[in-house]
């Protein structure tokens, strides 16, 4: 049986962790979890993106294409004696969505809620379905 433990690790890796020096850490790109349904009236997206506020949120439409985005940023300073320490973190995300034509665009909205945002994308008049109908015979 062959073992793959390295007792010390390569110089390489420990360049390329995403802490050395600073180095990725206080970045977060994670791009957040989506559902999508559809039901007869509408459209819906639910994006997880808890601890946000609804003012941390970007939803905008062009070209029947709809982006939500988010970024934020903080830094942090600590002063101890003769040392200062500050630290910077960013976070970001985007997701873009090509809406179908039987959207309508001017009617959309969107609400944050325990973490949770969903966008309701109404449909228009003409693609909700027809009642059925009894067509006589002559």
């Amino acid at each position: 049986m062959k073992r793959n433990t390295v007792p010390f690790p390569s110089i390489i890796d420990e360049l390329f962790k995403p802490d050395w020096l600073g180095g990725m850490q206080g970045f977060n790109a994670t791009i957040p979890a989506v559902n999508i349904k559809e039901t007869d009236t509408n459209f819906g997206i639910e994006l997880a993106a808890p601890g946000k506020k609804k003012e941390d949120f970007n939803i905008e439409i062009d070209h029947n294409v709809l982006t939500i985005s988010s970024e934020e940023k903080a830094e942090k300073e600590e002063k101890e004696g003769k040392y200062t320490r500050k630290e910077f973190s960013y976070s970001s995300f985007r997701r873009a969505f090509t809406l179908p034509e039987t959207v309508n665009t001017e009617s959309i909205n969107a609400t944050y809620e325990n973490g949770v945002l969903q966008v309701s994308l109404p449909k228009r008049e003409e693609a909700l379905p027809k009642p059925k109908r009894l067509i006589e015979i002559a």
